[in-house]
């Protein structure tokens, strides 16, 4: 059976949401989940459980490189700016610097674009605005 040959998946929730109040500000957390929990019940703690119980504790990548990750992908994505803000706030909190988030869009331009790597720079600028 196929199942018998996986690892099975570390899911947990309290830690999910123990992480997410260290990775989110109040005014983060209470923008999104209250909301959504609304509009899709029980669809906040599945997220919450299964990326920041689940995905974020796996080993390999620190706190801090996970946020690069975010902010590249998210960036590339476009059109997310809600989720993008949000993960900006959170790389200040788990240690990048202003200029270290800067330099990420910087960064991006050659490969998804100028645009989208602006795009992003006026994410980054609205919310480093809001922490000065």
């Amino acid at each position: 059976m196929v199942s018998d040959d996986l690892r099975e998946a570390r899911l947990d929730r309290e830690a999910g949401h123990r992480l997410l109040e260290v990775l989110q500000d109040e005014r983060t957390r209470q923008g999104t989940l209250p909301w959504l929990e609304e509009l899709a019940p029980g669809f906040p703690d599945w997220l919450v459980t299964a990326l920041f119980g689940g995905t974020y504790q796996r080993e390999g990548l620190s706190l801090r490189d996970r946020q690069l990750v975010n902010l590249a992908a998210l960036t590339a994505l476009g059109g997310v700016d809600p989720q993008l803000t949000g993960h900006v706030r959170t790389s200040l909190r788990v240690g990048l610097t202003a200029e270290e988030i800067v330099e990420v869009f910087v960064h991006l331009a050659p490969y998804i674009g100028v645009p989208k790597a602006l795009a992003g720079l006026r994410v980054a600028a609205a919310v480093l605005e809001e922490d000065r």
